[in-house]
């Protein structure tokens, strides 16, 4: 008999209302804003009425370095949220709202999988509640009032050459990515070359994650920087007199969304920034109301440690004040089998047949990558538990080999079945992690304020990915002189690369030495709070593969949404 299909397990879901999941948080119905029967906003004054609650244990969940399928982070910070009630505590979850353009391309959605999933999942992955809409409104309402301005007469002396802004869209169209405006008659606009990214990657969604109020976003929004007047000087939406406009547009989209796991576990799902060209984290607002809500907090990074983790520490946790107990490093056999440098992993094609023989040697081969990111969580004082997500294809000698790589790191490790058995499944992995919460955490950002954005980056590139150095462009170079000339060099760094390798090259494994990391651009995003750096060639903005999922997803006769995933 084969295993049911996430959608399958997810429709036999048997949910409780709302708000009893509330209640389980301390948050009053009178504080729910309902969105249909399953999902509904909590407004902001929640966060006030929560404060004088015991504060939760702070948990990250990341990971090694993914294969292209990903190792399944999202599932166990679902399946870990779901098994505290079963050692006798609770918890709450904190993840991010998926993009479209991943739903209906080749990633798949973000609610989790198998018996560790976040319901309904189908409202989950298609819209929610139009918060990434309101962020596609509000960045394309920044964009238009640019072009406007440049077409009224252009009083601010922008350097149409310099802007930056472009527009978004939450959908995978690689057609976009670059394109030409203001085409047709002088009516039509001043034609210039633009293109579009995709919505997560907009720093509006960056700005939304990392507000910690609506006055905040308010002051965020207006801080954002769309490019540069003839004299150098950086212009801004409040200077475009866009800001209010944004922030009119982000109103509702500011208060999270309350949804539950399939075992009636509280998770809080607001902003989805992108892991590897964005900060990659859910939003701060989300995490001030959940710490006071439970006995555990559980948050998810995105990409491997290197990645979502690095962001994590360095930018997100800068600017809301909380600070990690424990972190979970996610591992699977197949990820360190990868890593081994022995096998590749194609997304849409089946796994190589030596890859799922038992072999604990190319575990161990591929030990490194796993070794590094144990000591990237660590180099921020906190507390490191390896999670085995495991997969039918696994042997327990495999298992025991990620255990001796672990310990050998002086770092637990746990086999987790979250995946076939739900939270009791993670059992395990959750008393592992109860118990590194319970150590004591020294977490410490890696750079201070005051470091140049230069020596930031060198820092991270050296202390994280293990670089030898950075190489910036005569470009870079230039841009983060006038960065830190306008003001803004006291940013945490914000650097875009491959999530498929700890270095800047997607074809390396493990965990490469002997190279230096290329710095090609620099973008400040002024709003968010961060300088923003371009390593490689970044899309921000994905095309559809040969065969995506938008090809399977329909509605049955019932008007039933079937085919995904």
């Amino acid at each position: 008999m084969s295993f049911p299909s996430d959608l399958e397990i997810a429709k036999k879901a048997k949910l409780i209302p709302l708000k009893d999941i509330a209640s389980q948080m301390g948050i009053a119905e009178d504080h729910l804003e309902y969105y249909g029967k399953h999902v509904a906003k909590i407004s902001l004054e929640a966060i006030d009425a929560l404060k004088n609650r015991p504060k939760a244990k702070y948990v990250v969940v990341t990971a090694v370095t993914p294969t292209p399928l990903g190792e399944g982070k999202t599932t166990t910070t679902v399946g870990l949220g779901q098994s505290f009630k079963h050692i006798g505590s609770s918890a709450t979850i904190a993840i991010r709202q998926p993009s479209m353009g991943p739903t209906f391309g080749i990633k798949g959605g973000a609610a989790g999988g198998g018996y560790s999933q976040v319901v309904p999942m189908e409202t989950f992955n298609m819209h929610l509640t139009g918060d990434m809409h309101a962020v596609t409104a509000a960045n394309n309402m920044l964009a238009a009032m640019i072009d406007n301005h440049l077409q009224q007469g252009n009083k601010l002396g922008i350097d149409p050459q310099s802007i930056t802004w472009k527009r978004v869209l939450d959908i995978n169209d690689r057609a976009l990515r670059n394109i030409v405006i203001g085409l047709g008659s002088k009516d039509d606009g001043i034609p210039r070359q633009t293109g579009f990214d995709i919505t997560p990657a907009s720093e509006v969604m960056a700005v939304l994650a990392l507000s910690t109020s609506l006055k905040d976003m308010r002051q965020k929004l207006g801080r954002i920087v769309i490019g540069q007047n003839y004299a150098k000087e950086p212009v801004t939406a409040e200077m475009l007199s866009a800001g209010g406009a944004m922030a009119a547009i982000m109103r509702e989209a500011i208060k999270p969304n309350l949804m539950q796991t399939l075992e009636n576990t509280p998770a809080v799902v607001h902003a989805g920034p992108f892991g590897n060209i964005a900060h990659g984290n859910s939003s701060i607002i989300a995490d001030h109301l959940a710490i006071h809500s439970s006995e555990f907090l559980i948050t998810e990074a995105g990409f491997g440690a290197d990645m979502g983790a690095e962001r994590f520490f360095n930018i997100k946790s800068r600017y809301s004040g909380l600070k990690p107990n424990a972190a979970v490093v996610v591992a699977t056999v197949r990820a360190l089998k990868a890593h081994s440098g022995r096998f590749k992993i194609v997304p849409g094609k089946p796994l190589h047949e030596d890859l799922l023989k038992e072999n604990p040697d190319d575990v161990f081969a591929g030990a490194d990558n796993l070794k590094k990111q144990i000591e990237n969580v660590r180099i921020h004082g906190v507390s490191p538990v390896v999670a085995i997500n495991a997969f039918p294809t696994d042997f327990k000698s495999e298992h025991d080999a990620i255990k001796e790589i672990a310990a050998s790191m002086g770092a637990k490790a746990a086999v987790s079945y979250h995946f076939v058995k739900g939270g009791i499944g993670a059992a395990e992995l959750a008393e592992a992690v109860k118990e590194a919460a319970t150590e004591g955490s020294s977490y410490a950002p890696l750079y201070p304020d005051s470091m140049g954005l230069k020596e930031k980056i060198e820092t991270v590139a050296k202390k994280v990915y293990g670089a030898d150095g950075v190489d910036f462009d005569a470009k870079a170079s230039s841009q983060l002189k006038a960065y830190e000339k306008q003001g803004f060099g006291h940013l945490p760094v914000c650097i875009a690369k491959t999530h498929l390798s700890i270095s800047s090259d997607p074809s390396l494994k493990g965990a490469p030495k002997g190279w230096r990391l290329p710095v090609r651009e620099a973008k400040v995003s002024a709003g968010a709070g961060f300088v923003y750096l371009i390593s490689g060639d970044m899309r921000t903005m994905p095309g559809l593969g040969s065969n995506p999922a938008a090809n399977t997803i329909d509605l049955d006769e019932n008007g039933e949404i079937i085919g995904l995933f």
